[in-house]
């Protein structure tokens, strides 16, 4: 945050009657001046801003260097259109309210608007162009109305007064568009130095116009980038235990599967000999069936080769079983 002592220039002459810009030249001029101490008290509480308006007889301080917005909003309320713009007389009266800062740590800035043709030679500007450099003040100027007849001598005021790149001249052509966006995105507030149009801010939200709202917004981003960083600091540890508790899983679903499988065998086992046996028993009872029925039958003997090779070996020894236990009996 740059710790600097602002004098802000409104041309206040006839010439800003003009509404070319929205509303008119002069409205204007009231709200990026209101802006631009927005802007400044808000980069750093100990910045102070002044106004001077360089229209009428001669150029009149408006507000002294202040950082209370109070004290800027009643003396624009003083304010009104009249004369002709002083532009050279306006810019060396701020150079001596910046001599005079209460805080000599305080960078000095000028930031002056011209909307009506300078009456000043190009060499006069020049002179005082380098005069604001050799005292260590950078100047801004914010060209529009008259921006094409005053192009070049401001262009050469400019350079003579630029020191480390630390003052800028802004054009601004008229148009449907409002002169303090178009300083929003300009060198002048580091519009340009960010690629923006003026209306790229962080969250969406301009901190100049809502600083409560910007505020509010950035605190739950911080609280959301500390929540993901906890998650992640506690993610490590959770797929370690996971990966634990998922080995001993494992090794007992294995062991389940193998006390089923030997189950399930076992199971199939006793039920093939089951059946087995409960086969070999049938077959017994239906061997004594037809050796009895075949031995009640009147005129056929049983012991007939040719019927017990019908009958086959096991026919026949079932019917010799059956006669042993008839004479046993």
């Amino acid at each position: 945050m740059v710790l600097e002592a602002t004098v802000l220039i409104i041309d206040n002459s006839e010439w800003s009657r003009n509404g070319d810009y929205m509303p008119t030249r002069y409205d204007a001029q009231v709200d990026a001046v209101r802006y631009l101490f927005n802007v400044k008290t808000s980069d750093n509480p100990e910045n102070t801003v002044g106004v001077i308006a360089n229209g009428g007889s001669s150029p009149q301080v408006l507000v002294s260097l202040t950082s209370d917005q109070g004290v800027l909003l009643r003396g624009m309320h003083e304010l009104s259109v009249r004369g002709t713009s002083h532009f050279d007389i306006g810019i060396q009266i701020a150079q001596l309210v910046l001599k005079h800062r209460a805080n000599k740590h305080q960078k000095q800035r000028i930031i002056t608007f011209t909307t009506s043709p300078i009456e000043t030679d190009e060499k006069t500007l020049v002179r005082l162009g380098k005069k604001l450099k050799k005292n260590g003040v950078s100047i801004d100027v914010i060209s529009f109305g008259e921006h094409v007849a005053n192009e070049q001598k401001l262009a050469a005021f400019v350079e003579a007064a630029n020191n480390n790149d630390m003052s800028h001249l802004v054009t601004v052509p008229p148009g449907a568009h409002v002169l303090s966006e178009q300083i929003r995105a300009s060198a002048i507030v580091g519009g340009a130095s960010s690629g923006g149009e003026g209306g790229d801010f962080e969250f969406g939200v301009d901190p100049d116009m809502d600083p409560e709202l910007a505020l509010a917004l950035r605190m739950s981003m911080q609280e959301e980038e500390e929540r993901q960083r906890r998650d992640a600091a506690s993610r490590p540890e959770a797929a370690s235990s996971g990966a634990g508790q998922g080995a001993e899983h494992a090794d007992g679903d294995v062991m389940m599967e193998d006390v089923e499988d030997e189950e399930i065998r076992e199971a199939i086992r006793m039920s093939l000999m089951d059946g087995q046996g409960e086969s070999s028993t049938g077959n017994a009872k239906n061997d004594d069936l037809v050796a009895s029925l075949i031995g009640s039958l009147p005129g056929v003997d049983s012991n007939d080769p040719a019927l017990q090779n019908a009958l086959g070996p096991d026919s026949k020894k079932d019917e010799d079983e059956s006669k042993d236990k008839g004479k046993g009996k």
